[in-house]
C-alpha cells in the first residue's frame, strides 16, 4: 500500500505528465477528465492515499516517518543503501526497524480510521 501511496501522491516514473503523480493535481491539469489507465499498473483510491498522507506527515513518529518517506519516496536508482541509513541517521539495523515500526503504527492507524 506504501508503493501505491507514493506513486499516487508523490509521482514517479509512468505516473503521467508534469503533474508530479497526484491524482488531485491530474484531475486540475485535465479540466477534471482522468484517464486512470495510463501508467500500466492500478492505483489505489484516492481516500487511502490521502489518510496515508495525514498519517506520514502529521501522527507518525517523526524519526519513523522520515524513514518512510526515504526508503518510499527516494528514487535515485543510484543512492547506496549506506547513503539511506546517514539521511535518516541511523544504522541498517535501527533503518530496517524503524521501518517496520512505521508499517505496523500506519496499519493500526489505517484501522482505526476504517472502524
Amino acid at each position: 500500500m506504501l508503493k501505491l501511496w507514493a506513486l499516487d501522491m508523490h509521482g514517479g516514473p509512468g505516473c503521467g505528465g508534469g503533474s508530479g503523480g497526484s491524482m488531485i493535481a491530474e484531475l486540475m491539469a485535465t479540466k477534471g477528465e482522468l484517464i486512470r489507465a495510463k501508467g500500466g499498473g492500478s492505483r489505489m483510491l484516492l481516500p487511502y492515499s490521502a489518510d496515508i498522507e495525514l498519517i506520514v506527515n502529521k501522527h507518525l513518529d517523526a524519526q519513523l516517518a522520515v524513514v518512510v518517506r526515504e526508503h518510499y519516496l527516494v528514487r535515485d536508482p543510484h543512492r547506496l543503501d549506506s547513503q539511506k541509513y546517514s539521511a535518516c541517521r541511523c544504522s541498517r539495523a535501527q533503518f530496517y526497524r524503524y521501518l517496520h515500526d512505521a508499517h505496523v503504527s500506519i496499519a493500526g492507524m489505517l484501522l482505526e480510521r476504517a472502524a
